[in-house]
């Protein structure tokens, strides 16, 4: 069927996870506690990090970052969601659509490789802890977070280039709670063959070089590890890695369930589920990892809190 015989699709529809009133209700309620849960959990961790001079160290100046993505990551789709719950129609427009779609694929860019240089730092910390302060001066953390957004910035640009390239002419309903690539493809009229090799090439290369990056600076942490005489070093040293290699095995688990499932397995729910783990329990489990596994942030929360409390 010719192009110009076609009706150009303006608006998109969200079917979202159920039509039941009551039900989306119950969902209304339990995404708003764990948006809610994020950003006190997020901007805690950076208040807590700008007002501690003993967490002015490269480890928090990354984990500042991390924070700040993470409300960004779950501020993209969280609140859209929220108001969908409670509309009567779930609408967004191809422009609009495409928008959430870069800062999305942005964001994700930009953690994946924030991660990677958190683990970098714990290499240098625990393998060289003589050249510490060289390998990360303050000019060179900043080097590598300036890296890790104009990375995620390619990696969005690149994906959504070829998405305006995408004609969409009906049907208009996306099976899913957000604005993601994949769905996208999935609506479009003209051949996707293009935007599907540029995505998957993109997206494995984005993920195998930041995760080798971790695994090659941990097989280099554990070496060192296992090489400590004192069992009580080793547990210390180790310690020092456990919140990172938790928040990190969190990201990569959803993306090692969505390229390693069956071409077979097609579910909407599974695909929903996996972007919900990635994309809005991770950033809010992440500031409780940190703030529960690290004791100088619980530390500088609790003096903080204590001189709260002497202020009143």
């Amino acid at each position: 069927m010719p192009m110009e015989n076609q009706t150009k699709v303006t608006e998109f529809i969200f079917l979202g996870f159920s039509s039941d009133p009551q039900v989306q209700i119950f969902l209304f309620l339990v995404f708003l506690v764990i948006y809610l849960v994020t950003l006190v959990g997020n901007i805690l961790i950076m208040l807590v990090i700008g007002a501690d001079s003993h967490l002015h160290t490269p480890m928090y100046f990354f984990l500042f970052h991390l924070s700040f993505v993470d409300i960004c990551y779950s501020s993209i789709t969280v609140p859209t969601m929220l108001m969908n719950f409670l509309a009567e129609h779930n609408i967004i427009s191809v422009n609009g659509c495409i928008t959430q779609m870069f800062f999305f694929n942005l964001l994700a860019g930009t953690e994946v490789f924030i991660l990677s240089a958190m683990a970098y730092d714990r290499y240098a910390a625990i393998c060289d802890p003589l050249h510490y302060t060289e390998m990360l001066s303050k000019g060179i953390c900043v080097q590598l977070v300036s890296g890790a957004w104009t990375i995620g910035f390619l990696y969005a640009l690149l994906n959504t280039v070829f998405t305006f390239r995408l004609h969409f002419c009906g049907p208009n309903e996306i099976r899913h709670f957000s604005c993601e690539l994949p769905p996208l493809l999935q609506l479009s009229c003209t051949d996707t063959f293009t935007s599907q090799v540029v995505l998957f090439t993109s997206a494995v290369m984005l993920g195998a070089i930041s995760f080798l990056l971790i695994l090659i600076s941990y097989i280099h942490i554990i070496s060192t590890i296992l090489r400590m005489s004192s069992v009580q070093g080793k547990q210390k040293t180790f310690s020092t890695c456990s919140s990172h290699m938790i928040v990190v095995g969190l990201l990569y688990l959803g993306a090692f369930i969505q390229y390693t499932k069956p071409s077979s397995v097609s579910s909407v729910a599974l695909d929903e589920m996996v972007s919900i783990q990635y994309s809005i329990l991770t950033p809010m489990l992440n500031p409780i990892i940190y703030s529960l596994k690290n004791k100088e942030v619980k530390t500088a929360l609790r003096n903080i809190l204590c001189k709260f409390k002497f202020l009143k």
